[in-house]
């Protein structure tokens, strides 16, 4: 297993340096960057390191794993995770239609075979998983459900700051 990581400043202009850097690591790892695979990962990343830094206002680390061949359909895994400081677990919500936020879990929800959360140090890692072999979040549609969400059920409402850095306007 391959794993690489990127620290990202609590600065919502450091989602676009983590997508670039992403980039490169995929193209790393095999993966070209024009497979459906290589945008599908591109996007998760950027809700997943969006959702880190705007909602909690603290800095993060975005992890890369790049599983054997082997795994799923024999095309291996990729997991990305994100940790952050904030224990707080993340509750997504429902966005109306002409609401410009609010879509981001629900997002990752329908692009990865796998994603949820676990307790991380003082915070807590949020992490989705591809499997190559079944297509870009589309092939393996008996490994989808509901995200295993511990200490409690999926619930809908907002993700609070809870670090010490405060969230700016």
């Amino acid at each position: 297993m391959l794993q690489v990581q990127l620290e990202v400043g609590a600065d919502p202009a450091e989602v676009g340096r983590a997508r670039r850097w992403a980039r490169s690591r995929l193209a790393g790892s095999g993966i070209r960057l024009d497979e459906p695979l290589a945008e599908t990962l591109i996007l998760l990343i950027s809700e997943l390191v969006t959702n880190a830094v705007v909602h909690t206002g603290c800095p993060a680390v975005l992890r890369m794993l790049f599983g054997p061949v082997g795994g799923p359909a024999d095309g291996g895994t990729v997991r990305v995770e994100v940790a952050d400081s904030s224990a707080r677990a993340p509750k997504p919500r429902h966005a109306d239609g002409d609401d410009t936020n609010g879509r981001g879990l629900e997002l990752v929800d329908g692009l990865a075979d796998r994603w949820g959360w676990q307790p991380e140090g003082a915070g807590k890692s949020i992490w989705c998983e591809v499997d190559r072999g079944c297509g870009a979040g589309g092939g393996c549609e008996a490994d989808r459900g509901a995200p295993e969400l511990a200490g409690g059920a999926f619930e809908p409402g907002v993700y609070e700051p809870s670090c010490a850095v405060t969230n700016r306007a």
